[in-house]
């Protein structure tokens, strides 16, 4: 909170008012809490106790602190008692600077409290400077950074990016410990031999994923599904439903149990497909009717698996079209939102029904997607290197790589890999372990690639990978590329830092202006707001507290989910338009869509799409 109300400050006395100032100033409170290492209260030791100052410091503790931070019953971890004129005690040096720390920031006196006059707080301020000078010399030189690991988010977005693959790692892990609500305090991430073993289960996942151990595989698939084909008419189970004669289903009902499931996909290979769904809102009186999309074999009440929520606009089909990773053997499920309840239409029956309905025409489904073959995760790793028949396994269609100067390969490969999973540059000296590895293998009769396999595998169980390992005293230019990447996007640096870091550039001011402006507008910022906002505000426990729908009917999945969004678009408008922190606590605006708009009785929005309202 500190940080948020020097930026209030900040942001209440700026000269200029422009959005480019603004912008700026954000800027410049990101790379302060980038930038400054982690500080915390320390305690006071009541048992040392010693007589206040009779100098600066003395009238301010008289009037402004001694009435909270004195007595058995003080307030807080501080107590007046505990300091002393003596700076040669290490201890009340430290209890000094910390006393130094809160003047400076304008922490103490609360913000509720009178407030000494400035000429009053810079003499303390120097007082204590002059007197504990060699402790802050210190504490600047050294540093107080702790050795933390990455947390499960962190872990499975490096892994993704450093292979350029799509795993779900996390529910591979077990779950992180959190310290005052966050996960990404290093004293609550804790290492166990048991997380070991599951560190090294996902590694073995993800590069299984990341390198392909066959040839290019048969012609995409790329067809044109007609729902009608997977709702054949059978009695009351499907009276929700009126088939049209070009082809087209219309679905009626919202019931969980009647969605439009779309037949023949259920592909046998993972990977990103192509969607193109075409429906158009009927009898809806003008209105779209929104729908989701979800994967099959997951929880329809969670938002896990959850694809999206799309609008059908009246009367006219039109195409919606994404790209989504699939699982093996897995398919789409569409499901309208706000229609009636099953019981009604199948009392009246779909043909005669007169109330809104969702069509849809026909559902184009084209892949796996694949830029090359190999893919661009193997070619990461391997580069052109060629593959061949695995000859142990006779007859498959296995390949792999193959090398006819295996360790001169294998060095280039894993200094290059290293890399980029130290996030730093490389010696021999830190690639000759692998090599080892490597070299030891083929010694025992392993092939060439999995022998790699192996040295990979043990540099991602490395804690030069698995750790943020930063030395104490002025952040080096890799740990700085680190530190933004994990704040902003919750994941390894990008080659654009990683070049700068290399080159000694990324500690300009300048620079890092440019760099947090670039990260911040990047894809990969949504990081920020899903994993702060998701740990501040509790949002991803919101699925533990599903309220019990016959008590709270009005409470439904896309309530929930545009309730998450709102906050998410929210968070998101005060950080790129730097407006004023009190927003958070009164605000003139929202982000709303259509179902929000109902829930709160406001006019205006209509669907799924988010405006500013």
């Amino acid at each position: 909170m500190r940080y948020l109300r020097l930026f209030s400050s900040t942001h209440v006395t700026r000269p200029d008012p422009s959005l480019v100032a603004r912008r700026r100033a954000w800027v410049s409170f990101l790379l302060g809490v980038i930038t400054a290492g982690p500080s915390s209260m320390i305690a006071a030791d009541s048992g040392s106790g010693g007589k206040a100052p009779d100098g600066p410091a003395g009238p301010l503790f008289a009037e402004h602190c001694e009435k909270c931070h004195t007595g058995r019953k003080h307030k807080g971890d501080f107590q007046i008692e505990s300091l002393s004129q003596d700076f040669s005690d290490q201890k009340n040096v430290e209890r000094w600077v910390t006393v130094l720390e809160q003047l400076k920031a304008g922490d103490m006196p609360p913000e509720e409290k009178p407030r000494p006059p400035a000429p009053q707080v810079e003499a303390v301020v120097q007082w204590i400077a002059e007197r504990a000078g060699p402790e802050i010399a210190r504490r600047v030189a050294e540093g107080r950074v702790v050795l933390r690991r990455l947390n499960r988010a962190e872990y499975q977005n490096t892994i993704n990016d450093l292979l350029g693959v799509e795993a779900d790692l996390k529910e591979q892990l077990p779950q992180d410990g959190s310290a005052n609500g966050f996960d990404n305090a290093g004293t609550a991430l804790h290492t166990s031999g048991f997380l070991m073993e599951r560190y090294l289960d996902a590694a073995e996942t993800a590069l299984n994923l990341a390198i392909v151990n066959r040839t290019q595989p048969p012609p995409q698939l790329k067809k044109r599904i007609s729902i009608k084909d997977g709702h054949p008419i059978r009695g009351t189970t499907e009276s929700v439903f009126r088939f049209l004669d070009e082809g087209a289903v219309v679905c009626f009902s919202s019931s969980l149990w009647h969605d439009v499931s779309v037949p023949g996909i259920y592909q046998p290979d993972g990977g990103n497909y192509r969607f193109r769904i075409s429906t158009s809102a009927i009898q809806s009186a003008g209105k779209p009717v929104t729908f989701r999309v979800t994967t099959s074999n997951t929880r329809l009440t969670g938002t896990s698996g959850l694809v999206g929520y799309f609008d059908a606009q009246p009367d006219t089909p039109a195409v919606t079209e994404f790209v989504h990773y699939m699982e093996p053997r897995s398919t789409i499920r569409i499901i309208p939102w706000g229609l009636a309840g099953a019981q009604a239409i199948t009392k009246v029956g779909a043909d005669q029904w007169e109330g809104a309905g969702l069509a849809v025409q026909y559902v184009d489904v084209e892949g796996p997607l694949y830029e090359s073959w190999p893919p661009p995760s193997h070619r990461q790793i391997f580069g052109d290197l060629p593959q061949k028949p695995a000859p142990i396994y006779n007859q498959s269609t296995r390949v792999e790589v193959t090398s006819t100067d295996p360790l001169a390969d294998a060095a280039t490969i894993l200094r290059k890999f290293t890399r980029r999973a130290f996030r730093r540059t490389v010696t021999d000296e830190d690639v000759e372990p692998y090599l080892a590895i490597v070299k030891a293998r083929m010694e025992a009769g392993n092939s060439f690639e999995q022998s790699v396999r192996a040295a990979l595998k043990g540099a991602l169980m490395s804690p030069e990978f698995l750790f943020l390992r930063e030395k104490p005293g002025t952040l080096d230019e890799f740990a700085l590329a680190s530190r933004l990447s994990y704040f902003l996007w919750s994941t390894m640096p990008d080659e654009e830092l990683l070049t700068l870091a290399e080159q000694k550039k990324l500690n300009d001011p300048q620079t890092l202006h440019v760099q947090v402006e670039r990260m911040l507008a990047h894809p990969k910022a949504r990081a920020l707001t899903t994993n702060f906002l998701g740990q501040w505000l509790g949002l991803r426990d919101i699925d533990a507290t599903e309220p019990a729908a016959f008590m709270y009917p009005e409470y439904d999945h896309l309530l929930k989910v545009s309730m998450i969004r709102e906050t998410e678009l929210f968070f998101e408008e005060v950080l790129k338009n730097d407006l004023s922190l009190t927003n958070f606590i009164a605000s003139d605006f929202s982000m709303l869509n259509g179902r929000l708009a109902k829930h709160y009785g406001i006019p205006g929005p209509q669907g799924w799409e988010f405006q500013k309202t």
